[in-house]
């Protein structure tokens, strides 16, 4: 498998992580960053014992960067 970026948001309910360089949708959710990270790793796996390998985006993520912008 390859290794996969995984963004991981702070919300005041929780926390929210999901992966870059999937095809599809595929989140998770806990009360804590080690919460949220675990149960993304479970719904990658559900993600690629359902769809197979053909979930990976094409081109490899080299870099992920954040950003802010006011509009």
């Amino acid at each position: 498998m390859p290794q996969l970026k995984i963004i991981v948001e702070k919300h005041p309910e929780g926390y929210v992580a999901y992966p870059l360089g999937l095809k599809g949708v595929v989140v998770g959710e806990g009360d804590t960053y080690e919460e949220a990270f675990a149960d993304v790793k479970s719904a990658i796996k559900f993600h690629m014992e359902t769809f197979g390998k053909d979930i990976y985006e094409t081109e490899e993520i080299m870099e992920t960067f954040v950003a802010e912008v006011a509009v």
